[in-house]
């Protein structure tokens, strides 16, 4: 299974959903999964859709939390759509490290989103990551450097 591919998907028929919600859902995902003939995991998606839509006021909650210059409805509807993703995921999905999810996220912004969508939608999954009980601060250790480790010894 694709995971990435997955996600891919999700973000595509969540973001379709965003524009018209009176859609149907099932019919959005899969005109969008039939775009790629290849290996979903329809499983991962069906799961996202619906904890997304089920948890969206809270997620959005947190999105406003942890951007509060940025109103929801000024953040680029791409970017609010792959943060909702990765905070479903961070916070209610026990199937993704915390870091799997903030680093897809990432690579989505990249991709799919406007030029500093992929260090705005860092900055806010950072943000709630380190505020949620998921948090492991660990995870902001960096290792050292070749140079680091050379003036160690």
């Amino acid at each position: 299974m694709n995971r990435h591919l997955s996600r891919v998907i999700t973000m595509q028929t969540l973001y379709e959903w965003d524009f018209r919600p009176k859609s149907d859902m099932a019919e959005i995902k899969k005109r969008n999964i039939d775009n790629y003939q290849e290996d979903a995991d329809q499983e991962y998606i069906d799961l996202t859709i619906k904890g997304v839509q089920k948890k969206q006021k809270e997620i959005d909650k947190q999105i406003a939390q942890a951007a509060p210059e940025w109103p929801l409805e000024q953040i680029a509807s791409i970017d609010k759509t792959i943060l909702r993703i990765s905070i479903y995921e961070i916070l209610y999905s026990n199937d993704v490290p915390p870091k799997v999810a903030i680093n897809e996220a990432v690579e989505l912004g990249k991709t799919f989103g406007g030029q500093n969508s992929s260090k705005f939608i860092n900055g806010v999954l950072g943000t709630v990551y380190r505020s949620s009980s998921k948090y492991d601060p660990k995870d902001d250790v960096k290792p050292p450097t070749t140079k680091e480790k050379d003036e160690q010894q």
